[in-house]
């Protein structure tokens, strides 16, 4: 046999029982998200890499994007997130969109990543902004969404929390350390990897830097501070909010969470695992000059996403995804012989009708053969249409489950189908 052509590194193939888990997520996304009034949009899989090279950070412009030349000399990157082309197609029409304007997407993405469980170079992410209002209760309103999401796919405020913390807040307490103004963006950074490397790792990159030890030492007291939201009215205004929306249970403070990502202004926020792997789920917060910087007007937004791959995985280990997910085949017309092929065929189309998710045997053969394909199949019900039902005018439905078999009219043969059924088809 000739070798099978691999995939590539990286990559995901979605066979049905993994398409019917990710259908069900994409739907719960769906649901939350057009509930609470934003409409669905899209962007090109292609940018220019100049879109994220001004305020998506080195890392991702020089280490995770894929890049390349087109014919004409422009660096062209497939998309690594989705917010910049956001502010772009914003800002193109920003004298046309009814503001505040409230938008979500989920598509393909891709970050040259070094492959391993939880991390692929191919993924899809949901994005979902409110543009156009610097209120907080937006913000509010973001984080409630996300909540919503978790809670609604099973998972329990035990389980997991959504960290917030307000960068504006941090740089008045960055100003207290005596931080120069031209070095906070590196902090932030400094800030953002603290839970990722150790202590000492991470002391020598805030060195590097530039802090002195005694701004290291002070850094380090706010990031443990658990009540320095107190000093933040923005923040004192969120919580009160987050409560009203219902969600309180999954919102908490947390000095420690910055985001990594250049253009964020103001509040921020990230959802973690508890416990296990403590994995990060999604992340976003406010980003009030990033329409301006890719050309247009100043419009003030907030968003976050999220990515299909951890979110899974983390829902996976907690045991809530459904069983019975995808739209099986629910019954099967046998094919008796080629002068019963036409009422087989007749009798397939009549089901489809009514509903009914219906596969035909595709050739003449033995029975057993294509009930062992219905078992193989996990299909309930098997419809028989041989020479004595044609010419009794009636259907044999058998039930391939406990092996009830019953003769009906041709009129109730939909109904006695759906009687055989299981509850969850």
């Amino acid at each position: 046999m000739a070798e099978i052509v691999r995939s590539v590194k990286g990559t995901r193939d979605f066979y049905p029982e993994g398409m019917a888990v990710r259908r069900w997520m994409f739907d719960i996304i769906r649901e939350v998200s057009t509930r609470f009034g934003y409409q669905e949009f899209e962007g090109p899989c292609l940018e220019f890499i100049d879109l994220y090279a001004a305020k998506s950070g080195e890392e991702l412009v020089k280490e995770q994007a894929f890049v390349f030349n087109s014919p004409g000399d422009d660096l062209l990157t497939l998309r690594p997130e989705l917010t910049p082309t956001l502010a772009r197609m914003v800002a193109q029409k920003q004298y046309e969109i009814p503001m505040p304007l409230r938008w979500w997407s989920i598509g393909p993405f891709w970050r040259y990543e070094n492959p391993q469980r939880g991390r692929t170079r191919e993924f899809y992410q949901w994005n979902i902004d409110l543009v156009g209002t610097e209120s907080v209760t937006a913000d509010a309103e973001i984080v409630a969404v996300a909540a919503t999401f978790l809670k609604e796919t099973g998972l329990s405020s035990e389980q997991v929390k959504i960290f917030v913390n307000n960068r504006r807040l941090m740089d008045r307490a960055f100003s207290i350390l005596d931080i120069e103004k031209d070095l906070r963006p590196l902090v932030f950074r400094v800030v953002d990897k603290i839970e990722k490397l150790s202590e000492k790792e991470w002391r020598a990159f805030a060195y590097e830097i530039g802090l002195t030890e005694i701004q290291v030492d002070g850094l380090l007291g706010l990031l443990n501070n658990q009540a320095l939201w107190r000093d933040s009215d923005e923040l004192v205004a969120f919580f009160d909010l987050i409560d009203q929306f219902g969600v309180g249970e999954y919102v908490d403070y947390n000095p420690k969470v910055i985001r990594g990502l250049d253009y964020y202004t103001g509040t921020v926020f990230e959802a973690f695992e508890l416990g296990g792997q403590s994995r990060s789920i999604l992340g976003g917060g406010r980003y009030d000059n990033l329409v301006a910087d890719v050309g247009g007007n100043r419009l003030p937004g907030v968003g976050f996403a999220m990515g299909d791959v951890v979110i899974e995985l983390v829902l996976q280990d907690a045991g809530v995804i459904p069983e019975g997910l995808g739209n099986k085949p629910q019954v099967v017309v046998t094919v008796f012989d080629a002068d019963s092929l036409a009422a087989s065929l007749g009798a397939a189309v009549e089901m489809r009708a009514s509903g009914l998710r219906t596969v035909i045997y595709p050739e003449v053969d033995k029975l057993g053969k294509q009930f062992k394909y219905a078992d193989r199949l996990d299909i309930p019900v098997a419809v028989i249409l041989g020479p004595d039902e044609i010419k009794s005018g009636k259907v044999a439905v058998k039930n391939l489950k406990t092996r009830e078999q019953v003769a009906v009219p041709y009129e109730e043969l939909a109904d006695q189908v759906k009687a055989f059924l299981p509850f969850e088809s």
